[in-house]
């Protein structure tokens, strides 16, 4: 997800989707722990989503 994409969410979807972002990156990180991760690239993607949502929230809200 780009931060362009992010931006054209309201907060309250931002929000929903950081959530969901950190319930799967609690997934991954509980298959790779037990060996069964395939795709471990899929772990720094969510990693970087949640960030960007993140970034997005901040400069909402710094400018505000």
């Amino acid at each position: 997800m780009k931060a362009k994409d992010i931006s054209a969410l309201t907060t309250e979807e931002m929000l929903d989707k950081e959530k969901q972002y950190k319930e799967e990156l609690f997934n991954l990180r509980f298959q790779q722990a037990t060996g069964q991760m395939e795709n471990t690239a899929r772990l720094k993607q969510v990693r970087k989503n949640i960030a960007r949502i993140k970034t997005v929230l901040r400069q909402q809200a710094l400018n505000k």
